[in-house]
């Protein structure tokens, strides 16, 4: 499990998820600037420290590198849920009272997201009737059909 993004880290990885494509330093120096003063080699140590974490891969392009996302939001915030739900000593209760957090929005974003990954149940195809209870099969494997 990763460790959670420090502040600066994690905002320098919003903008490489929301963008989602390869970037500069120079493209998030300038856009942190606008909330920020930032300097560009403390963005540029940041970035290649996000790098050196397995956050980031680069490619050189020129004399600067472009840096591209190694997974996503999605996948970063499911790893802290479970790193956090699994360090519980009740994992159950930890459950319960999460989920008694969350907004109606957020629990029926939690249902689809269950419905997903749930496995269906098979069905039974509709033109086939079930065998009768303690019928048998006395064809020994054989089809009794003529066309098999």
């Amino acid at each position: 499990m990763p460790r959670p993004l420090g502040e600066l880290e994690d905002a320098v990885m919003t903008r490489v998820w929301q963008w989602n494509r390869p970037v500069t330093v120079r493209e998030v120096l300038e856009d942190l600037q606008q909330e920020r003063s930032i300097a560009y080699t403390t963005v540029m140590t940041v970035m290649d420290n996000l790098h050196q974490k397995g956050w980031v891969r680069r490619e050189a392009e020129g004399r600067a590198y472009r840096y591209t996302a190694v997974s996503t939001r999605a996948a970063y915030s499911a790893a802290l849920m479970n790193e956090a739900w699994s360090t519980s000593d009740n994992p159950a209760a930890a459950l319960v009272a999460f989920f008694g957090m969350m907004s109606a929005e957020q629990r029926e974003a939690l249902r689809d997201a269950v419905r997903i990954v749930q496995p269906a149940a098979p069905e039974e195809p509709a033109d086939s009737p079930a065998p009768a209870p303690g019928a048998e099969d006395d064809s020994g494997g054989r089809s009794t059909d003529p066309g098999r």
